[in-house]
């Protein structure tokens, strides 16, 4: 059943019904939307806090790692009581104190490609927060083929992008660029990343994930926006849908 802003609601997120052209029912739009997030690392932290924060009405989290203390210096969901738990849990408890109004799915188990056809299916929209280039290429196939919308961040040492896709729109897809990755798969284990940075990519997941739900503004796509934080510039580039594509090509 389609849930209509309370009186109460409307207070809360009166700065988003403030805005020129967003209004009651954009904001109606997002406390209806069930949004998956892939991830709850440092993206998937920022990510997570700005849609909760912004009253997207259900949130499944995806991820099978613990919380570690190397991660505290990025994954501002986890705290220092919440090493050895699961990332899942840690984030679901912070989460439902930032916002007790929103439905959390908690999804412990690192998901096969029948799996996350299913749950892509199911969602309005996917973020990916994972952190490598085989995952993210996963995630991109479930969502090109049930036409889920896909908002996919990256982030490592002090470089992050962030790139959407739309496959109603028939927008290029994630494999269109990664195919120009090779077999490089770096980690932040192996090359460090910058704590603020995942913030930046994360919350500008969440803002092109809310723009994409609500109809508003211009969405990333069919465009790949690289940040260089060492240099504080944004950079973007066209991407053209591939024909050869595996994904969404015509061949």
């Amino acid at each position: 059943m389609k849930k209509t802003l309370s009186t109460q609601q409307a207070m809360r997120y009166s700065r988003h019904i403030l805005l020129s052209g967003f209004d009651l029912d954009r904001q109606e739009i997002l406390i209806n939307a069930n949004v998956a997030i892939i991830g709850v690392g440092g993206l998937g932290c920022a990510a997570a806090q700005y849609l909760a924060a912004s009253g997207v009405g259900k949130l499944t989290i995806v991820d099978d790692d613990v919380v570690e203390n190397t991660n505290l210096q990025r994954q501002v969901l986890h705290t220092e009581s919440a090493i050895g738990l699961k990332k899942v849990d840690s984030a679901y408890t912070s989460l439902t104190k930032l916002n007790s109004e929103i439905d959390i799915t908690c999804i412990d188990k690192r998901q096969s490609e029948t799996e996350l056809m299913g749950l892509v299916k199911t969602h309005d929209l996917i973020v990916d927060c994972s952190d490598n280039i085989e995952t993210r290429n996963l995630i991109n196939k479930c969502s090109y083929a049930k036409k889920t919308p896909l908002v996919s961040g990256a982030a490592i040492r002090m470089e992050g992008q962030v790139f959407c896709v739309v496959p109603e729109q028939g927008s290029a897809c994630y494999a269109c660029i990664s195919q120009f990755f090779g077999e490089q798969n770096l980690s932040c284990v192996e090359s460090g990343v910058m704590s603020p940075l995942v913030g930046v990519i994360g919350a500008t997941q969440a803002i092109e994930a809310i723009k994409i739900l609500t109809n508003y503004g211009t969405p990333a796509i069919n465009k790949l926006c690289l940040y260089d934080a060492m240099t504080a510039k944004w950079n973007e580039f066209a991407v053209k849908r591939s024909d050869s594509c595996s994904v969404c090509g015509k061949t």
